[in-house]
């Protein structure tokens, strides 16, 4: 009782202070509450190298993308559902039947060094990606060596495709180069161009110079871009340094010399999470990690039962990889089109973990143990369940690939593992149609556009990307038709309808989506993750993170009498 005593004095005492506090309030006297201002210094730590700050040159290195998201803009960008949203165009337009999109540049876009903005701008960007030497990937180069381009002026340009092509927004992302820097040097020098290391974009924030240590690139420093056409960035400086791996990064935060880290890598995310000033964000990355099957293989008829292919999945346990294998870094997959997207459909037929059910499946459609014994089940024809499982030869992948051989065994199903280089699985057996099953990883990064049409569409079968040789006319007929049809209503309607056969079939065995681990220090404010179609995606959110706050009286709470 005299405790009880105690916490009731101790209760009305705050009630009365409270009450003093608000009896001398003066009336309409204001309380400030802190809000964003501009200022402060915000530091990464990237893990890997610099090479060429040149949008045109950046493909097969993720810290050049970082940087370069901060410093070029592009003709359009994409939102954390996949759909586009402005940059350098302010708008745009799509002829009724799909073959000509008209783009209009911002009035008010300059480059950093004070030069307007134009259209020529991006035809000389064009003709450097399309270039047989360029970077970019050969589909790529392509596709704009058969658009036909027409300048209508300098804020205006004309895309003639020909054929629609409902994702060829995606092929806007590019970052744009000026032409009165670069406009001299041709495609095959540009790798050398002094450009590379003092870029000139015309994004939020401008480079400022190179941070040398021992005669080597330790790092960058960038500041606020006063001519942005965009929202401005609260924060006035960034400062880029790099290290070789995520360990020497998280040493370096340590010391206080960074405040984020671009990347957790799995060996090292127990010690970041264990660090009491770090905020840990992650995002799902535009992977998918799936078993292929090889439905048109005549040695393994089995295959093709749809039955078979449920049980498979039902007596796999998906959620246990991910925990056991991946730290719990990643999302359980239902399909091949990514959740949180404009096209993904929510009420997708999820298939859970019941090896029991998996059994009896296997059971009622004649998959069974012989009846002179062992241990390994036959199809209604005599065919022993026994494949071999292809997986690239690294130590995640075979330790994925070994569990599953455990799952897959405990229903009485032979698996046989065989590891090889990743390269060699994909060009030499997958493309050869020379495998039974193959765990494999399906990585659109930097298309946010979904367009399965070259994974499950029947005319890929023979000699395109439908390894699996899946023909479904019906499924087929649906991308058919998101491929044309540039109304998202549409396309949604018809990719939620695709979904669907692809859940009710099981052509392949969706996995896991991967997600990709980002550390920021505490002090760093309003930090958002979306989901990523790259991983400098992260910096989506950028304009609204801040380290500086101020007393705003334009968000008050007045006390009134």
């Amino acid at each position: 009782m005299k405790k009880l005593r105690w916490q009731i004095l101790i209760i009305v005492l705050t009630l009365i202070l409270v009450g003093v506090l608000l009896v001398t309030q003066e009336p309409g006297q204001q309380i400030f509450l802190p809000q964003p201002a501009t200022g402060g210094v915000y530091s990464e730590a990237l893990v890997g190298s610099i090479s060429r700050l040149n949008p045109l040159l950046e493909q097969n290195n993720a810290p050049d993308r970082d940087v370069n998201r901060l410093i070029f803009s592009s003709l359009i960008r994409f939102d954390a559902r996949g759909l586009p949203v402005p940059d350098l165009a302010d708008s745009w337009g799509v002829s009724q039947d799909g073959t000509i999109y008209n783009i209009s540049l911002r009035p008010n876009a300059f480059w950093h060094d004070g030069q307007p903005v134009t259209s020529d701008d991006v035809l000389f960007t064009i003709e450097m990606i399309k270039d047989d030497s360029s970077f970019f990937p050969p589909d790529v180069r392509e596709l704009w060596k058969n658009v036909e381009i027409k300048q209508l002026n300098e804020r205006t340009l004309q895309f003639l495709l020909p054929e629609p092509f409902a994702p060829f927004l995606d092929y806007l992302t590019f970052g744009i180069v000026p032409r009165h820097i670069l406009g001299g040097i041709p495609a095959g020098e540009m790798p050398a161009a002094q450009f590379n290391l003092s870029p000139v974009g015309s994004g939020p924030y401008k480079f400022e110079r190179l941070v040398i240590e021992n005669g080597q690139i330790a790092g960058l420093e960038l500041s606020l871009f006063d001519g942005y056409y965009g929202n401005k960035p609260f924060i006035e400086q960034v400062v880029f340094r790099y290290f070789p791996n995520t360990q020497s990064a998280l040493a370096a935060y340590r010391e206080g010399e960074v405040l984020a880290i671009s990347e957790i890598s799995l060996d090292s995310l127990n010690q970041a999470l264990a660090s009491p000033s770090m905020s840990i964000y992650t995002g799902r990355l535009p992977e998918m990690s799936m078993v292929l099957f090889n439905l048109n293989n005549p040695e393994k008829p089995f295959f093709q039962d749809e039955n078979l292919r449920r049980a498979l999945l039902m007596g796999l346990n998906r959620q246990r990889i991910i925990d056991r294998l991946l730290l719990g870094q990643g999302i359980v997959a239902d399909g091949p089109i990514f959740p949180g997207t404009w096209a993904y459909y929510e009420d997708i037929e999820r298939v859970v973990y019941d090896p029991e059910a998996a059994t009896n499946l296997l059971k009622a459609n004649g998959f069974s143990i012989p009846s002179e014994g062992g241990s390994v089940r036959a199809d209604p024809d005599g065919n022993p369940l026994s494949f071999t499982l292809l997986h690239p030869d690294d130590a995640q992948h075979s330790a994925i690939a070994q569990f599953i051989f455990e799952n897959w065994s405990q229903l009485g199903i032979e698996v046989t593992l065989e590891a090889m280089p990743y390269e060699q699985l994909v060009n030499e057996r997958l493309a050869a149609r020379n495998y039974d099953a193959a765990l494999v990883d399906m990585n659109l990064a930097r298309t946010p556009d979904p367009d399965p049409y070259p994974f499950w569409h029947q005319s890929e079968a023979t000699g395109g990307q439908n390894y699996a040789q899946w023909d479904n006319r019906t499924a087929s007929e649906f991308l058919e038709q998101a491929r044309i049809n540039t109304d998202y209503s549409v396309r949604t309607r018809l990719y939620r309808n695709f979904q669907v056969v692809f859940a009710r079939e099981l052509p392949a065995l969706p996995l896991f989506y991967p997600v990709y681990s980002y550390a920021v220090d505490q002090q760093v404010l309003g930090v958002q993750m979306p989901p990523l179609f790259d991983t400098s995606d992260r910096f989506q959110t950028f304009a609204r993170w801040y380290l500086v706050t101020r007393r705003a009286p334009e968000a008050t709470i007045e006390i009134q009498e």
